[in-house]
């Protein structure tokens, strides 16, 4: 009884009438008005490289809600044996040496060029056993240990491998051959993301708010610190997509971050409208939103 009083009482987001209401009507009139350009991305790509115009990847949006997150196919069809060739083409540059030691060990690349760690991030002087036990190199016993269930790890070296988990939740591949040619262009004026109109009239997501996630990437942000996040609505654009775009400057993880949980504490109406005009001018500037 008492545990079903708890659930009941869990806060989840609920989405104002009118946005809905606004979400509606801005993606039928866009879905419309944008039909001719849909026609002819979508004859570009299949001639391109033959296959699927779209794709679909599940994402977490409001109250992590799952949904299938629609998109622009922009990556060529084999793109899955590339994936491990560009582990190392990272758009945010390590800057400090303690981190340059650390290797990617089992990278996986999303199609959105995410770098994901499938196991963990070691150092030079770290290695992990057959029974997946994490262990220093050098004089184990003269290091501050830490136990688990499973699990010895040591604390300075733990502390690496959980700063950069935290890290490496918005990593991102810069110059990403997997992509085609009509991709590259598309992406540059994030014309592949105009699908989403269709997930926004079904309710999915909305015009602005937070970007919904890839469900690893996602899981990195359900602690306290950025889990309001997800109390607000999932968006086609948003408030950190319209940041420092003018002088070519690129957000950081943290910063992204910051601004998806300022925008569900403080949205309104206007500050979406003003969100939207600043997203036409972002189509026509050079990068992704």
């Amino acid at each position: 009884m008492t545990s079903s009083k708890q659930k009941n009482n869990i806060e989840l987001f609920k989405l104002p009438l009118w946005k809905r209401i606004f979400d509606i009507f801005f993606s039928l009139f866009a879905i419309i008005f944008l039909s001719p350009l849909f026609i002819i991305i979508s004859i570009a790509i299949y001639f391109e490289d033959r296959g699927k115009i779209c794709y679909c990847q599940k994402r977490a949006g409001s109250n992590f809600k799952i949904f299938n997150f629609i998109k622009f196919r922009s990556m060529y069809i084999d793109a899955d044996k590339r994936l491990k060739e560009f582990a190392e083409l990272n758009q945010y540059e390590i800057e400090n040496e303690e981190e340059k030691k650390i290797e990617f060990h089992n990278i996986k690349v999303s199609d959105d060029g995410i770098l994901i760690n499938e196991n963990t991030l070691i150092d030079e002087n770290t290695i992990i056993n057959d029974e997946n036990v994490i262990i220093n190199n050098e004089e184990v016993k003269d290091e501050n240990l830490l136990f688990g269930d499973d699990f010895t790890v040591v604390a300075n070296d733990f502390a690496i491998f959980q700063n950069n988990i935290k890290r490496n939740s918005f990593k991102k591949l810069e110059g990403d051959p997997r992509i085609t040619k009509v991709g590259s262009f598309i992406r540059r004026y994030s014309i592949d993301e105009l699908p989403q109109l269709i997930n926004i009239l079904k309710g999915d997501m909305s015009v602005v708010g937070n970007r919904p996630l890839p469900l690893y990437e996602a899981e990195l942000l359900t602690n306290d610190e950025y889990i309001e996040r997800f109390l607000a609505p999932a968006g086609l654009t948003g408030l950190w997509q319209v940041e420092k775009r003018g002088d070519a400057g690129k957000l950081s993880a943290e910063e992204r971050k910051q601004l998806d949980v300022k925008y569900s504490r403080e949205f309104n109406f206007w500050m979406d409208i003003k969100i939207i005009l600043r997203t036409f001018t972002a189509f026509i500037q050079k990068g992704d939103v």
